[in-house]
């Protein structure tokens, strides 16, 4: 490339979007100087390099807020096999697709007990999107009955046993 330097993954991302649906937008950017060839001039594939750590949009590192964020942090560290998962990394800039999505989905299940659907996760692409997705689904998941109920019953405890539920976590 004569010293070039290769495109920023971000402001390829960019030009992207403006022009594809997110699907299409590749997760990872590799630069190469040229593409490698088979004999009969097609792709080699198998002789593209790995994606490094420079193929993915890197944003300035925000720690994940409070404990469902740092659960959802840990399912796409897991997942996706990266070290750290800041709070506003875009789930697909960081090398999800469709696939780890619908695993999100099915641990966000078992995790929190919760049914998110997949267009949710696609909405909400960084860990603070997806916490709120999650705790708004957490209080979908009672009706005004529940929470009168509840409310009946913190009512009628004592200051010593609120303490007591309060230091237990529930």
């Amino acid at each position: 490339t004569g010293g070039a330097t290769a495109p920023d993954p971000a402001a390829l991302r960019e030009g992207l979007r403006a022009r594809l649906p997110e699907y299409m937008v590749p997760a990872l950017f590799v630069h190469l100087p040229a593409l490698p060839l088979t004999p009969n001039g097609k792709v080699d594939r198998a002789a593209l390099p790995a994606p490094g750590a420079d193929a993915v949009v890197r944003r300035a590192y925000a720690a994940p807020v409070g404990e469902i964020e740092q659960a959802l942090a840990a399912i796409w560290q897991g997942l996706l096999g990266v070290e750290r998962v800041g709070r506003e990394d875009h789930f697909f800039e960081i090398g999800g697709h469709s696939l780890l999505a619908l695993q999100v989905v099915v641990r966000i299940r078992e995790r929190f007990g919760i049914e998110l659907s997949l267009a949710e996760l696609f909405r909400s692409k960084t860990i603070a999107d997806l916490g709120s997705a999650v705790c708004s689904a957490q209080v979908d998941m009672f009706d005004a009955n529940d929470i009168e109920r509840l409310s009946t019953v913190l009512d009628e405890l004592s200051e010593q046993e609120l303490l007591a539920l309060w230091e237990s976590g529930l």
